[in-house]
């Protein structure tokens, strides 16, 4: 089995700080890329940023220049610093990682079970 577990949502005011956390845990031989989606009430899921194995990035359009992804491979582990935080940054932030388990070497999603974060104005 393969788990994703994000940490780090919550309550914060406009123009604070927060920074997520997803571990990924169980069976996995290896990670490709992993990243952060998010979907606000009636929105569709939307990309907020994504890191290759090797370090490279993408960010979508809304949050770049004020959240920051990295990783620990060695922990299997993304994270998500987000700074500047403004009212419309409030969704459930999923995590995702591409992946192959010990039992099935396809490269295969999977997806944590969000946390809400919300700022407020």
């Amino acid at each position: 089995q393969v788990q994703l577990v994000e940490s780090g949502g919550g309550l914060v005011q406009a123009g604070e700080s927060l920074r997520l956390s997803c571990a990924a845990s169980g069976s996995i031989f290896s990670i490709n890329a992993m990243g952060w989606y998010r979907q606000a009430p009636g929105k569709q899921r939307e990309l907020v940023a994504a890191i290759t194995s090797s370090g490279s990035t993408n960010y979508g359009d809304s949050v770049k220049g004020r959240f920051t992804i990295s990783r620990d491979n060695a922990k299997n582990t993304v994270y998500l610093q987000m700074n500047s935080l403004k009212p419309e940054d409030t969704a459930v932030y999923y995590c995702k990682a591409e992946l192959r388990s010990d039992y099935d070497r396809r490269w295969i999603n999977y997806w944590g079970k969000g946390t809400l974060v919300t700022v407020s104005s």
